[in-house]
């Protein structure tokens, strides 16, 4: 099995991917009005409306009520991710500014417009960057 996608539903579609596309620099692909995905090298980020819940059968989905996920992506430098973000003319909400963590992660912890969490993260030591190499 091979996890190769993460959606996230919203009431926005258009607000939160152009957000993602700001901070990652990823173009999305928009398939329809109500979805996107935003394909990166080794996960796709797919964002749908509340409605496409609907499709699945799968009842009502509460955009903007997560507070138990985060979203990660593992960058190059997160001080210079962190100077890039603040300087954004919309810049995001910081949650914590760049930290070393106790598992050997340099790490910035942010919020999306609809209040997801998002690290962007480096792993510093040997053991951390043994834990992202597939």
């Amino acid at each position: 099995m091979q996890l190769v996608s993460v959606r996230v539903i919203t009431n926005d579609v258009a607000r939160l991917v152009g957000f993602y596309e700001q901070v990652t620099g990823l173009d999305a692909r928009r398939p329809a009005e109500q979805f996107a995905e935003l394909v990166g090298p080794s996960c796709t980020l797919a964002i749908g409306s509340a409605e496409t819940m609907a499709l699945f059968g799968a009842g009502a989905a509460v955009p903007e009520s997560n507070r138990t996920a985060i979203l990660e992506f593992l960058v190059e430098d997160v001080d210079r991710e962190y100077e890039r973000l603040t300087g954004l003319a919309v810049a995001p909400e910081i949650v914590r500014k760049p930290t070393t963590m106790p598992w050997g992660n340099r790490s910035l912890l942010l919020r999306d417009p609809d209040g997801n969490l998002v690290n962007f993260f480096a792993p510093l030591t040997d053991e951390a960057r043994a834990r992202v190499a597939r």
